[in-house]
């Protein structure tokens, strides 16, 4: 059933979870799911922008994937590289529209790569039709930990006083503010560590059948239409 365009979640989070297992399944190097994986990514743009989704948050790399194995992480690294060469070299940019922002711990990555990561920020900075947030060496207790840091920093120079820190202050220092409507997980049924902050109030659809590169419009379609049956409570 195609959902009504009244109740469509204005952001979504996704963590891209399976792309190994699909590989393997495939009797593919496991790597090499996270090929598939990517390509997924090109229509689930498609698809948000059919359906009126404004803003979409990845989990693309995690802190913790720093230790997979050496060739892996190459592969991984090369395929980073060329998904953001091809997405900065499109002709079509401009039309598009679309701000990409890295939330994570950049710093984490080869300096080639974090050039490709701010330039992609830096030439969609001022975009407003779409965004898409790519979590990038990204890790939930990271992100509170550097927010701590933050603002204990502010705190020594006098900028804040220890009583002004309340949940805004601590949520501007976040790597991002925005909450997403609706977190989807394929492959599990966990959050590992996905914006625990800003998923307080999110509405989550596990598909632990699912994986990554297998998942088609019509399931996106039906977490649309799950969420939109839900009756959101904010604290209730």
């Amino acid at each position: 059933m195609k959902p009504t365009l009244n109740n469509v979640p204005r952001h979504i989070g996704i963590i891209l979870d399976g792309n190994r297992r699909f590989a393997q399944r495939l009797m593919l190097k496991p790597w090499k799911g996270h090929e598939w994986g990517a390509k997924k990514l090109e229509h689930l743009f498609e698809w948000c922008k059919e359906y009126g989704v404004k803003e979409l948050t990845l989990y693309a790399f995690s802190v913790e994937n720093f230790d997979r194995p050496k060739e892996e992480f190459a592969y991984l690294m090369d395929l980073f590289r060329k998904e953001f060469d091809r997405v900065i070299e499109d002709p079509d940019l401009s039309k598009k529209k679309v701000r990409f922002n890295m939330i994570g711990r950049i710093w984490m990555f080869p300096k080639d790569l974090q050039e490709r990561m701010h330039k992609l920020m830096e030439l969609t900075k001022n975009y407003t039709d779409y965004i898409v947030n790519f979590a990038m060496a990204y890790g939930g207790r990271a992100e509170v930990i550097d927010a701590t840091k933050k603002i204990a920093e502010q705190v020594k120079k006098n900028k804040i006083k220890v009583e002004d820190i309340n949940e805004q202050v601590f949520s501007e220092n976040l790597y991002m503010q925005d909450e997403p409507d609706l977190i989807i997980r394929t492959s599990e049924s966990r959050l590992s560590g996905f914006l625990p902050w800003q998923s307080t109030y999110s509405e989550i659809i596990f598909l632990p059948d699912t994986l990554w590169p297998e998942f088609e419009k019509k399931d996106f379609i039906a977490c649309i239409n799950e969420f939109q049956k839900r009756q959101r409570r904010y604290g209730h």
